[in-house]
């Protein structure tokens, strides 16, 4: 037996007129969208830099050659603290125009954004990388309250090129179980009290993104007075901390 033909069902004409009509709109907007950013193109100037500038990134380089150099002829300077673990590095400066090895420095400790932060272990290479950025950063230890409010207020973690707030233990679990971290509480501790998975537990961490008012990169008197000088401020990073989170 033949099976029974199957009947198309029929779209009301109303509704293929608001289709066709809804298209074509859409189709306008993309085409007036299209125009609008090649006329955007033709009207943006050419920025130029001036020579100021060049002389300032000249300056900047040579300054930081200089330095690195009295690194190397007296390498004595801070020494590894005894009763502290962790620090908490804050990037309060511009690297324009920078050398290269303060570049890489900046981006291997992950502070390419300025007014972030991480956490990191002490350790003689830690201080030595942080003597490299000392001009640029700001640097102490914190306490296990600061770790706490940093990581509850700001904690954001990288899954799967998506950054996604530490808001779900089982993303913790997921990704760190492996390395007894099941849950915030975990996390926090481990953070706090450094031990043998410090470097992969922190990895997992974003860097975070301190907030600071918008017009501190102008004001830069009244910046300084408020959040203070680059290099090393021992426990009074916790004041920075409850300040900038």
């Amino acid at each position: 037996a033949r099976e029974p033909r199957r009947k198309i069902p029929l779209v009301p004409e109303n509704l293929l007129k608001k289709r066709k009509a809804y298209q074509a709109l859409k189709a306008t907007q993309a085409k007036q969208a299209l125009l609008q950013r090649k006329e955007q193109r033709k009207g943006k100037q050419i920025k130029f830099k001036r020579l100021e500038w060049f002389v300032h990134d000249s300056w900047q380089q040579l300054q930081d050659r200089v330095r690195l150099r009295w690194l190397k002829v007296k390498p004595h300077g801070l020494e590894v603290p005894d009763k502290h673990s962790l620090a908490f590095v804050v990037r309060i400066e511009r690297i324009n125009g920078v050398s290269s090895l303060v570049q890489r420095t900046i981006a291997r400790l992950r502070l390419n954004n300025i007014f972030s932060g991480v956490f990191v272990k002490v350790t003689p290479e830690t201080i030595k990388t942080l003597r490299i950025v000392e001009p640029y950063v700001t640097w102490g230890f914190p306490n296990l309250k600061s770790v706490r409010e940093l990581i509850l207020k700001r904690g954001q973690a990288k899954v799967k090129n998506k950054v996604i707030p530490l808001t779900d233990n089982t993303v913790i679990e997921e990704h760190l179980g492996k390395f007894d971290v099941i849950c915030l509480e975990d996390l926090i501790h481990e953070i706090a009290f450094p031990g043998k998975n410090f470097l992969a537990i922190s990895r997992f961490l974003c860097p975070f993104q301190l907030s600071v008012a918008r017009h501190a990169t102008k004001n830069r008197v009244g910046f300084l007075k408020e959040v203070g000088s680059p290099g090393y401020r021992g426990e009074r990073i916790n004041q920075l901390i409850r300040q900038l989170n």
